[in-house]
């Protein structure tokens, strides 16, 4: 039943029921966590093999001779710059491949954006107070990093398609606006694929900064649940009728297609971006881990064994994906209490609850065991206006704890919906 069309001793009863139902949940002293989106250890032994692929002193050496356990190739070995570029959709020569974390090479990239200048331009940290626009709900990571250097954020809503691009062609009028972030595929944590109208929006902007880039974090570019997944307009591709390839850096990585822990991740930019962005490299490091770089090219092979393999994740994910949306469709729709996405693909799903419930679901959680993204993440500076997002992880739990997590989810996301109506 519609909880809105409760009477008030019904929603009184209501809360009895289930505050006794959650008392029993607490008595079970769980330890279930759905705070982040990490493979679950099914996903990691995907990819053991690969483990074994560099063994021999013979075997270590790159497609074009380069012994791979020593000093050089800043960019990246050929085999690995391949790979990456046919994910992206681009020319080898416009890839860098880097370390096990794209979240580095953003971080890295904004560093020399704030304190060196890109483009020619003075540096941001000596031109003012510099501003970014974060599209919400997002990625918590991105307002971190954002935060850090002390550029003041601002947002812009997500729509079913996108981000509001009349918003940001707005916005973006003002010089000291010089960037946005972009999860442009399956984005963190809405899960929505920006179309082809917004991606061409985006490309043809025009911003007052000479010095504006757009962190293009392709991070779920490849992570497909159905067999009729998302299509992404490549970014560079509409770039080229406008001239705005500069303002674009793309970012990608294999965290959730290998290990998290030990991958490699990518740019893919601009002829000229590449080459100020290995200009500076040249100071930082010699070279990244290739033997990591071949072991991933040996295995992964090429972009249709990266796509079998990522079919691998999707048999292992999407029935997790599927238990969160038969649980919340089971129990939370006929009390139109929320509202959810259905993603084809990617990380995420996110929840919003009614109105100003949002934190007191998560408090409700935590204190009966269930850890979930600290509620108000998915907005700078940790405040969501509305008090109303949550994001769901559903990757790392097993099935049968995610069940349970789910089950004791919508009892609390009940609850919290019958104490703000009475």
């Amino acid at each position: 039943m519609n909880y809105a069309n409760m009477s008030e001793n019904e929603l009184k009863n209501l809360k009895a029921e289930l505050l006794k139902e959650y008392e029993e949940y607490k008595a079970l002293s769980l330890k279930l966590d759905m705070s982040r989106g990490k493979p679950g250890a099914e996903q990691l032994n995907l990819s053991a093999d690969m483990l074994k692929c560099v063994l021999t002193p013979e075997e270590c050496c790159s497609e074009n001779g380069v012994d791979c356990r020593n000093y050089g190739v800043l960019d990246g070995i050929p085999e690995c710059k391949r790979l990456f570029a046919d994910v992206l959709e681009v020319s080898p020569a416009n890839i860098i491949v880097g370390g096990a974390s794209s979240l580095n090479l953003m971080y890295d990239y904004l560093n020399q954006c704030m304190f060196l200048g890109v483009g020619g331009c003075e540096p941001w940290s000596k031109q003012g107070k510099v501003k970014f626009i974060c599209n919400v709900p997002g990625y918590d990571r991105h307002f971190a990093i954002t935060e850090f250097f002390g550029v003041e954020m601002i947002s812009v809503e997500m729509q079913k398609d996108g981000p509001d691009v009349e918003k940001i062609a707005e916005l973006v009028r003002d010089p000291m606006v010089k960037g946005m972030f972009c999860v442009p595929k399956y984005s963190n944590p809405d899960g929505v694929t920006y179309s082809d109208e917004k991606v061409r929006a985006l490309a043809a902007l025009k911003p007052a900064a000479k010095d504006f880039r757009v962190i293009w974090d392709n991070a779920y570019v490849i992570h497909d649940l159905t067999d009729d997944p998302d299509k992404l307009l490549n970014i560079f591709e509409a770039c080229r009728e406008y001239g705005t390839e500069d303002y674009f850096v793309e970012f990608t990585s294999t965290s959730k297609i290998t290990f998290p822990g030990a991958g490699v991740s990518a740019i893919a930019a601009s002829d000229k971006n590449i080459a100020e962005i290995k200009k500076r490299l040249n100071f930082q490091t010699i070279s990244y881990d290739k033997l990591n770089q071949l072991r991933h090219a040996k295995y992964l092979k090429n972009i249709d064994g990266l796509r079998a393999h990522m079919k691998k994740h999707a048999a292992v994910i999407a029935p997790k994906f599927k238990i969160v949306l038969d649980t919340l469709e089971r129990e939370i729709a006929p009390a139109s209490i929320g509202e959810w996405g259905k993603a084809k693909g990617g990380y995420f799903i996110s929840y919003n609850t009614t109105v100003g419930s949002a934190k007191r679901v998560g408090e409700l959680c935590k204190e009966a065991g269930l850890v979930l993204t600290t509620v108000g993440a998915t907005y700078p500076y940790g405040k969501d206006p509305d008090d109303k997002n949550i994001r769901i992880a559903p990757t790392y739990p097993s099935d049968s704890e995610l069940s349970k997590a789910m089950e004791l989810f919508c009892l609390c996301a009940k609850l919290a919906a019958v104490e703000a109506l009475l």
